[in-house]
């Protein structure tokens, strides 16, 4: 029998507060219920888990006492009903009936008196509850990292916590090996389906609305790919020319690598990923656009890695970061990310960094990329590797929409545009003459 939608998004919901992916957990809960009811399942996971810290707050306020480890589903479930009440348009009395319903669903049902209690008190108190939280839980951010976006841009602030809030657009980088840009959005609108041309990214197209992109005109046959606009400037900026040697030393899951190979289809691409898993969606991707390149499993900070091989004329690292710059599209970052964690993650940026270099040719360029709204793993990782060694500059041209930092360039997140990412592109000396 097909799993309640509620139910099973509380399932979800609790193994991400445990500890556990978001995609993961997703994945096999959409498995348990009807077909109908998965587009719900998903809104309702990615919905709760974005306003998570509010929601807890509100939580911590409304229960006498947090409830047992053994009942984190329950917890889970009240989150879930407060997120339909406060933030979606689900009517107010189905809201509550339906979360109260899924306690016995979960094989719970002394909770439900617990679940109509607290729900019902929510909804008579709501506008004095919401006033009393602090400022990082009324703009559902977890305290460290809305501290350290406030230090950090305090004049977009207000945006970037609306963007994070917010559900991200679908993006679609087309492929200019097959068709145009306008081609596409041609297509698209004979399909029905309302797009629009990107305002960063020469083939970037948004829909405006999301839908399954199996059904796109063009998708399978390889000449669309799903891509954030953000990061579709990857490729252009370290712009590879035929007859290069390319390295994509993070790959998976493969939207980078395809699009260096669509602006030069004659480079020799690596592409590495320390994920053997994941790596097996790079081949994917690659199969679905009829492009081939080289899979390497391994660690690129690694000196063992790709030994012996020739060097590379330029290298894409699209270093592992706390992602806060994508928190809409992975809003588990909000729970399993803590303040120490950007700081940890430098350590493994630098050691790639550091590992990559030593395999670019003399005259070579290096695109450092993440998608992190923080110094910690952006200037703070190149300024450091700059001023250890005298044969790397920094040369990042301007970046459209980014704003400019020491060392490279940031893009914010946009409600309805772009995620947040970061960009530095590093030259290293020619050889003596």
């Amino acid at each position: 029998m097909a799993l309640a939608p509620r139910a099973a998004a509380a399932g979800v919901i609790a193994g991400v507060l445990a500890g556990r992916s978001l995609d993961a957990l997703l994945a096999g809960a959409q498995e348990r219920v009807a077909e109908r009811d998965r587009p719900l399942l998903a809104q309702l996971c990615y919905g709760t888990l974005r306003l998570a810290p509010r929601l807890e707050a509100l939580a911590a306020r409304l229960l006498d006492r947090p409830l047992r480890r053994k009942d984190r589903d329950v917890h889970a479930l009240l989150l879930l009903g407060l997120y339909q009440l406060s933030d979606t348009r689900i009517p107010e009395h189905a809201a509550v009936a339906e979360t109260v319903a899924a306690a016995t669903d979960l094989g719970k049902p002394w909770a439900r008196g617990l679940l109509n209690a607290v729900l019902r008190r929510y909804q008579r108190e709501r506008a004095e509850l919401e006033a009393a939280l602090p400022p990082a839980a009324r703009a559902a951010h977890p305290g460290w990292l809305f501290d350290a976006m406030a230090a950090e841009w305090p004049d977009a602030l207000d945006r970037i916590i609306a963007a994070n809030n917010s559900q991200p657009p679908l993006t679609l980088r087309v492929n200019r090996e097959r068709l145009d840009r306008e081609t596409a959005l041609a297509a698209l609108t004979a399909a029905g389906i309302e797009a629009s041309a990107g305002t960063l990214s020469e083939d970037a197209l948004t829909l405006a609305r999301p839908r399954p992109v199996e059904g796109l005109p063009g998708f399978s046959e390889g000449k669309l790919s799903v891509q954030d606009e953000a990061a579709q400037l990857a490729a252009p900026l370290l712009a590879p020319r035929e007859g290069e040697r390319v390295l994509d030393a993070c790959a998976a899951p493969g939207g980078k690598a395809c699009h260096l190979l669509e602006l030069a289809p004659g480079c020799e691409l690596t592409a590495v990923d320390v994920d053997e898993v994941r790596l097996a969606r790079v081949r994917e991707n690659l199969d679905r656009l009829g492009q081939r390149a080289r899979l390497v499993a391994g660690d690129a900070a690694d000196p063992a890695l790709l030994a012996g091989a020739a060097a590379f004329d330029c290298i894409l690292v699209d270093a592992p970061c706390s992602g806060s710059g994508v928190v809409r599209r992975h809003p588990d970052i909000k729970v399993l990310r803590r303040d120490a964690d950007p700081g940890q993650l430098a350590a493994r940026q630098r050691a790639i960094l550091d590992g990559c270099w030593a395999r670019l040719a003399p005259g070579g360029r290096l695109l450092y990329a993440t998608c992190s709204l923080l110094a910690a793993e952006n200037d703070h990782v190149i300024g450091p590797f700059l001023a250890g060694r005298d044969d790397a500059r920094e040369c990042t041209p301007q970046v459209p929409g980014a704003e400019r930092t020491v060392l490279g360039y940031q893009l914010l997140p946009r409600v309805d545009g772009c995620d947040g990412l970061y960009y530095a592109l590093l030259r290293k000396a020619p050889p003596s003459p």
